[in-house]
């Protein structure tokens, strides 16, 4: 490689594992509004298997080949014009633009409001797992179902990417979180603070719980079909694993009448279950936000929340990355290091 190229994962048709390879690829330039990543770390998620497979294409489809991968953490190389709320040298983390992803590379474009400073006394690896799920747990929690002091909250999977974030953070509004687990889960979820585990290899939850005041889904199907009999009339559960409806069209994605029918469509039979039992229903898309970003920092920074990294893959390992946040093993976040751990400037003192 030389100077004008990088090592990337690039998506060439969407498919199995083979669909994605690692290739070398052109190095980006920052456009105006734009910052130039030297990538160190970048988190995966089950949003770019999705992707990778095709699941996602109605609402975004990307023109392939297109280099995957939604969040990183890294140095700022170079600034596009007009940039002014960071400078070269400085630890970021980010969570990358949906429409154009472009994180498992050695180098990343980031638009300047996406981005925030990484915490000071984490590494590239433990950031790089930040950005998508600490994001979405917080808007899912504090925006959609208004968690604050006293709410009782069901989190099903909470040992997960999202989950473990999910737990602090609703535990830091004030909430009594419940979650489910399996025994070897258990721990991880207590130790983050859930007040009450459910094991969901012996036990039903929809036998234990009722007049809960939100319940956020992490897992779809039945747990989420189940889950409007566990909440108070009135109340709201949000979901990242069901169906979208029609909110998710307008409010997440900015989308016209056609989406916003074909997620109507969609998602009538978790709608009309909602409906019998008096309980209002959202799917979340979450959406990149550098001061959100910035909010999370703080928090690790206090230690009021910290990131659960299950695994750490190199990039020539990247398959078997996927191959195990696929298997759903994982508890935490699987991250990919791009480069050498050596190369990496170790977090200020």
């Amino acid at each position: 490689m030389n100077s004008t190229t990088m090592q990337a994962l690039v998506l060439t048709r969407y498919g199995g594992p083979d669909a994605a390879q690692l290739r070398e690829v052109p190095r980006p330039r920052p456009a105006r509004g734009e910052v130039l990543v030297r990538v160190h770390a970048a988190g995966l998620n089950p949003v770019d298997y999705k992707t990778r497979e095709g699941m996602l294409k109605v609402v975004q489809r990307y023109p392939l080949p297109i280099v995957m991968g939604s969040e990183v953490a890294g140095v700022v190389e170079e600034l596009g014009n007009d940039v002014t709320s960071f400078k070269p040298g400085e630890r970021v983390f980010a969570r990358m633009p949906k429409e154009a992803m472009g994180g498992l590379a050695e180098y990343a474009v980031v638009p300047e409001t996406f981005l925030a400073k990484m915490p000071a006394s984490v590494d590239f690896r433990t950031a790089a797992g930040v950005p998508l799920a600490g994001l979405t747990a917080l808007q899912a929690l504090r925006d959609e179902l208004d968690v604050g002091q006293g709410s009782r909250i069901f989190i099903p999977g909470g040992a997960g990417g999202v989950g473990t974030f999910a737990i602090q953070l609703a535990k830091w509004l004030g909430a009594e979180v419940t979650t489910t687990a399996s025994p070897r889960g258990r721990a991880l979820v207590e130790e983050l603070g859930a007040d009450v585990v459910i094991d969901y290899t012996t036990e039903r939850f929809e036998d234990q719980l009722r007049d809960m005041d939100g319940v956020f889904d992490l897992l779809g199907g039945e747990t989420l079909m189940k889950s409007f009999s566990v909440v108070k009339r009135g109340a709201k559960v949000v979901s990242i694993a069901g169906m979208p409806e029609p909110e998710t069209a307008r409010k997440d994605l900015g989308r016209g009448v056609f989406l916003r029918t074909l997620f109507w469509l969609a998602s009538y039979r978790i709608r009309a279950v909602a409906r019998k039992h008096d309980v209002s229903y959202r799917y979340l898309f979450m959406h990149p936000s550098g001061i959100e970003l910035a909010e999370l920092a703080d928090l690790i920074e206090a230690k009021a929340i910290r990131p659960v990294i299950d695994r750490v893959f190199p990039l020539d390992d990247v398959a078997e990355a996927f191959a195990y946040l696929e298997s759903g093993r994982a508890k935490g976040k699987v991250v990919v290091e791009i480069g050498s751990p050596s190369a990496a400037p170790a977090p200020p003192q």
